[in-house]
């Protein structure tokens, strides 16, 4: 038995198709589903989805959002999410080292400018993770 698995941001539809696992970055940790499990709603945290559709893993960079688990169907809205195999890993390793940089450049009294730096870095490392970089 497997899991229908639904990955929808606002403006397009990611992921449609059966899986046999999924693994979710919930604010809470990492969060595994198999078939048969409880129905459950969480918050979701930036950061890599992994789904088993048969043999091998698939990653997803996620950008925040919320997941619902009910009767083997896992439905899950985000901010936004791409791929893994349609991110270009030297591009997303430049991006993750310059949201790096930014981040550490910040000075801790300016609040706001942490905040961002802190987003964009998170968002980074996620494409970064999900390309294949080991971040």
């Amino acid at each position: 038995m497997s899991l229908t698995v639904r990955v929808v941001a606002p403006d397009k539809t990611v992921w449609d198709a059966e899986a046999e696992e999924v693994i979710l970055p919930s604010t809470t940790g990492q969060l595994g589903v198999l078939s048969g499990h409880a129905p459950l709603l969480t918050a979701l945290e930036v950061g890599v989805m992994r789904v088993r559709p048969e043999n091998d893993w698939m990653t997803i960079a996620l950008m925040g959002g919320f997941a619902e688990v009910e009767n083997n169907e896992v439905t899950i809205l985000v901010n936004g999410a791409e791929r893994g195999d349609a991110i270009d890993l030297d591009a997303a390793r430049a991006t993750f080292e310059s949201a790096k940089a930014a981040l550490e450049a910040t000075s801790p009294e300016d609040q706001q400018g942490t905040m961002k730096a802190t987003t964009a870095f998170r968002r980074a490392r996620a494409r970064f993770q999900a390309a294949g970089g080991m971040a």
